[in-house]
């Protein structure tokens, strides 16, 4: 009988001779502390990969045609590109200083990244792949630029100034802050773009931020150093992950009450879910693991070994 690791190692050669492109979605996990980005077959929960990631990946978005994974690599203060069919570096484009969270608007057309060093978004045209522009926000120390689902606003949460900036991505400007709790984190939104949910560490919190009138119209009590935040297709339930509790809480969005708690490992951090919405992936810091949990149990399914320190999970 073929052994686990065997079963491993089989699969990561077969990824790297023909990748599977056109099967289950891919998780890809930025792994600080290896400089690279595990891959994981969401259809078997295995990882089949091990791309190069620079000296110290975090934020990941993965271009809308799957051909271009994006990655900032924070020491170095740029965007590493990495071409997902031949598994090598791409071009590298100077960002700023410390560039953290990283995502992609609805369209595919702009990946934008939050510098912490510069109180900025970048923002790269994937079309040139190059730097288009950076827009100013007044928060200090930004660590997640998130775009709303419809693609007109991009929510930032600056970590020392425990604020939310939001801004006009068509304008290029700031409309609005909105102070939160003490170190907001992880920004999730509700598929309809109406509602916007941020996870406070230093306040054990999560704020919601009605996208309209930019006000707040709840506070939901999280766990220890809450942090990473990820929205269900459905709009009906936010995940939110709990640093110091190892474990994830589940929200209820038409009550905004917690409904479940799901253990996890060490330092959980961001979190990604599947397109279909049926399992949530969760990075483990302190673990170096990955942690599935069946959305509709709310139970752990496994944990997936992957490299040093994850930091978080996109999903394609």
């Amino acid at each position: 009988m073929m052994s686990p690791s065997f079963r491993r190692l089989a699969a990561a050669l077969a990824f790297a001779v023909a990748p599977p492109l056109l099967a289950a979605p891919f998780a890809y996990v930025p792994n600080e502390g290896s400089g690279t980005i595990s891959v994981i077959d969401t259809a078997t929960d295995q990882v089949v990969g091990e791309l190069p990631g620079g000296s110290k990946p975090r934020g990941l978005a993965v271009g809308n045609d799957a051909r271009w994974l994006y990655v900032s690599d924070q020491p170095n203060n740029r965007l590493q590109l990495v071409e997902l069919e031949t598994r090598t570096l791409g071009a590298t484009v100077a960002l700023g200083e410390s560039p953290e969270g990283v995502s992609i608007s609805p369209d595919g057309r702009w990946v934008i990244a939050a510098l912490e060093g510069k109180n900025e978004i970048a923002v790269l045209d994937t079309n040139t792949r190059a730097l288009a522009f950076s827009i100013p926000v007044r928060g200090k120390n930004p660590e997640h630029a998130v775009f709303s689902p419809n693609g007109r606003l991009v929510f930032v949460s600056a970590e020392e100034g425990d604020a939310v900036d939001i801004l006009d991505f068509a304008g290029r400007k700031q409309l609005a802050q909105v102070a939160v709790g003490a170190r907001p984190r992880g920004i999730g939104f509700l598929p309809d773009s109406s509602r916007a949910y941020v996870a406070t560490e230093n306040a054990n919190e999560v704020f919601v931020i009605d996208t309209a009138s930019f006000a707040i119209v709840a506070r939901i009590k999280a766990g220890l150093r809450a942090n990473g935040i990820a929205v269900h297709p459905s709009g009906k339930y936010v995940y939110v992950s709990n640093g110091g509790d190892a474990n994830v809480s589940v929200i209820d969005t038409a009550s905004n009450q917690v409904v479940a708690t799901v253990p996890v490992g060490q330092r959980p951090w961001n979190m990604a879910l599947t397109p279909d919405g049926k399992k949530l992936y969760v990075a483990n810091g302190r673990s170096g693991s990955v942690t599935v949990i069946d959305t509709a149990s709310r139970t752990k399914l496994r944990d997936i070994a992957v490299g040093k320190l994850p930091w978080g999970v996109v999903i394609r």
